[in-house]
């Protein structure tokens, strides 16, 4: 098992841990239809390599929200399928698609290439710190 740093003491920042990762959000969308195999995952997580994919899955299986079951066939299959404690996650991750679609525009905006007869008024916009930080 892999060595894993302890969960942060703040909760909210406890809560993004554990669901924080390029992926995860789209493997819990995915999990709560259902289980799924890894194969299933990936066809419907579009630019995932497996590697990563499966990184993602176990650091979820460490932390409890995702569960992993090997059936004993040639070739073995592996199904995941969200756990109780993933399942509660259900209402989080719905409230932030709403919140992403609610406020779509506002985030588009500030992918907009700055020109120069905007950016001074995007420097001191009230997102002049979100847009100066890096993307991830």
């Amino acid at each position: 098992m892999p060595i894993m740093k302890e969960l942060p003491l703040v909760p909210a920042e406890r809560a993004l841990k554990v669901i924080g990762g390029r992926w995860k959000v789209f493997v819990l969308y995915f999990l709560f239809e259902g289980p799924k195999r890894l194969s299933e995952l990936r066809r419907v997580i579009p630019g995932v390599s497996q590697k990563v994919l499966v990184q993602q899955l176990r650091e979820m299986e460490t932390h409890g929200i995702v569960s992993r079951e090997v059936f004993a066939e040639v070739p073995p299959r592996v199904v995941y399928t969200a756990t109780a404690l993933g399942l509660s996650l259900r209402p989080i991750v719905g409230a932030l698609c709403d919140w992403g679609r609610l406020h779509a525009a506002e985030l588009s905006a500030l992918d907009e290439p700055v020109t120069s007869t905007t950016s001074r008024a995007r420097k001191t916009g009230p997102h002049a710190r979100a847009s100066a930080e890096p993307r991830q």
